[in-house]
C-alpha cells in the first residue's frame, strides 16, 4: 500500500511537470508566431534566421528592434498580472479576486493620470527643475500609490466579519467605478496633450514599453515571484482556512498584507508602463487550476506562464484582426475575457 501511494504521488508530480513543460513550449511557439505577425509579414523561417544571425538585415531589424520588445513586454506583463491574480485569490479566499476586479488596476491608472496632469509626467517638461523624480519613476510611483491604496481598502474589508467573497467583489466594483469616475474628471479639466496621454492608460498598449521599462517590470516581478514561491506551502495551508494555517505555524498577519502589497506593486508597475489590461490576472489562474489543481507549488508558476501565453495571443490578435491597424489590447482582453469568465462561473456552478 505504501509503495502504491509513492507511485501515485510520483504520477501526480509527473503530470504537473509535464503540463508546465508543455505550457513553456506553447509560450515559445507563441513568441515565434508573435515575432512573425504584423504589417511586414515574416515567415517563421525568416524569424528564426533573424534571431540566429542579428546581421542588420531588414528582417533582423524588424525582429530585434520592433517586435522583440513588444513580445518581451507581453511575456513579462502577462506573467506579472496572472501571478498577482493567483496570489490575491489565495490570500483573500476569493476566486473572483484579481487586480482588475478589485480595482487595483483602476487605482493605479488614476495615480498615473494624476502624475500626468499635476506633475507633467509622461510629457516633455522642458527641463523643469521642479520635477525631482525622473518621468518613468514618477508615473510608476503614483501608479503604485493608487494601486496600494485600493489594496489597503480591500485588506481592511477582508478583515470584517461581514465581508464575504461576494461582498469583496462588490466593493472592488465600487472602488473601480470611483477611480474610473475620478480619472474621467481629470480628463475633463486636462488639456488635449494630457488627455491623449491619459487615454493611453485606459486603452492599454504594449508598444510603448521599451527595454528599460521591461527591465524595471522584471526587476520588480522576479523578487516577487521568488517570495511567492518561497511562500507556496503557506498558500497551500491558507486554502484550508486562516485558523488551520495559524495552527500550522503560518504567520497570516504578515503573509497576507505582504502578499497583497507585492501583488499590488507588480500590477501597478506593469500598468504604469503598458496601461490597463484587464482579465489576464483573473482568467489565467482559473485555467491553470483545471490543469494542475490548487497546489500553489505548480499553480503560481503555471499561472505566470499561462498569463504570458494569453497576453501574447491577445497581442497577436490585436495586430492581425485589421492589419496594419493595431487594436488596443486592454479593450480586446476585456471584450474576450468577460464572457470567458462568465462561462467559467457557470461551469463551476454546474459542477457544484
Amino acid at each position: 500500500m505504501g509503495r502504491e501511494g509513492i507511485e501515485a504521488y510520483r504520477g501526480y508530480m509527473r503530470h504537473r511537470y509535464v503540463a508546465l513543460l508543455l505550457l513553456l513550449c506553447l509560450l515559445a511557439a507563441m513568441a515565434v508566431v508573435s515575432l512573425s505577425a504584423g504589417s511586414a509579414s515574416l515567415s517563421v523561417i525568416d524569424v528564426l534566421k533573424a534571431l540566429a544571425s542579428h546581421d542588420g538585415s531588414p528582417e533582423s531589424i524588424i525582429v530585434w528592434n520592433v517586435r522583440m520588445p513588444r513580445v518581451a513586454a507581453a511575456i513579462v506583463v502577462g506573467a506579472a498580472l496572472a501571478m498577482s491574480g493567483c496570489v490575491m485569490q489565495a490570500v483573500l479566499h476569493n476566486p473572483l479576486a484579481s487586480s482588475s476586479t478589485l480595482g487595483v488596476s483602476q487605482g493605479a491608472s488614476f495615480g498615473a493620470a494624476l502624475a500626468i496632469t499635476c506633475l507633467g509626467a509622461g510629457m516633455q517638461s522642458g527641463g523643469s527643475a521642479s520635477l525631482l523624480i525622473s518621468e518613468p519613476y514618477m508615473v510608476t510611483l503614483f501608479a503604485f500609490i493608487g494601486g496600494i491604496s485600493t489594496t489597503i481598502v480591500i485588506l481592511f474589508l477582508s478583515r470584517l466579519r461581514i465581508a464575504s467573497p461576494s461582498v469583496l467583489v462588490l466593493a472592488g466594483v465600487a472602488i473601480s467605478s470611483t477611480f474610473s469616475g475620478a480619472t474621467t474628471l481629470i480628463q475633463y479639466f486636462a488639456d488635449d496633450v494630457m488627455v491623449a496621454s491619459i487615454v493611453y492608460w485606459t486603452f492599454g498598449n504594449l508598444g510603448r514599453a521599451g527595454w528599460n521599462e521591461i527591465a524595471m517590470i522584471g526587476a520588480v516581478c522576479v523578487p516577487a515571484f521568488v517570495f511567492f514561491m518561497l511562500s507556496r506551502w503557506d498558500y497551500n495551508a491558507i486554502e484550508s482556512g486562516e485558523y488551520s494555517a495559524r495552527s500550522l505555524g503560518v504567520n497570516v498577519g504578515v503573509l497576507v498584507p505582504l502578499s497583497l502589497g507585492l501583488s499590488a506593486l507588480i500590477t501597478s508597475v506593469s500598468v504604469s508602463f503598458t496601461g490597463c489590461i484587464s482579465f489576464i490576472g483573473l482568467i489565467a489562474p482559473h485555467v491553470m487550476r483545471r490543469i494542475v489543481g490548487n497546489d500553489y507549488r505548480y499553480l503560481i508558476p503555471g499561472s505566470a506562464i499561462c498569463g504570458a501565453v494569453l497576453l501574447l495571443v491577445a497581442d497577436i490578435a490585436c495586430r492581425m484582426i485589421i492589419s496594419p491597424v493595431v487594436l488596443p489590447i486592454g479593450a480586446l482582453t476585456s471584450f474576450v475575457g468577460a464572457p470567458l469568465f462568465l462561462c467559467l462561473i457557470l461551469r463551476e456552478r454546474r459542477v457544484g
